[in-house]
């Protein structure tokens, strides 16, 4: 399994596990999922959310949502990369770099004759 796999499979394990609302479907794909997690990260993801915590936490801005604490660079270049899970170093998360939307291309607009403008001003 990829790095983005098991990170994508911790988000939606953390998501399942902390609604509100609870049925039987739920507890399958929980089980599904932690079957899908290697067993020393799941370990490390059960004693962060047995503390009350999160086990996962997006980091935006070079900062760990998570514990509101700056990234190393180097850390975000790893998490760019996709090599290799990384956990906070203060707040003991994995962390993971959201999907990011492209920004829209300002629309083009038709250039103005030099008397528009003239008369614009």
């Amino acid at each position: 399994m990829n790095v983005n796999q098991l990170l994508q499979n911790l988000l939606k394990l953390q998501t399942l596990e902390r609604d509100e609302t609870w049925d039987d479907n739920m507890e399958k794909q929980i089980a599904d999922l932690r079957a899908q997690i290697p067993p020393t990260i799941l370990g490390h993801y059960d004693r962060l959310s047995a503390s009350g915590k999160k086990g996962v936490a997006a980091v935006r801005n070079q900062v760990c949502t998570g514990c509101h604490v700056q990234v190393p660079r180097a850390t975000v270049i790893h998490l760019m990369h996709g090599e290799d899970i990384q956990i906070c170093d203060n707040c003991g998360c994995y962390l993971y770099l959201p999907e990011t939307k492209e920004p829209e291309a300002p629309k083009k607009t038709k250039p103005r004759k030099r008397a528009e403008l003239a008369h614009a001003a």
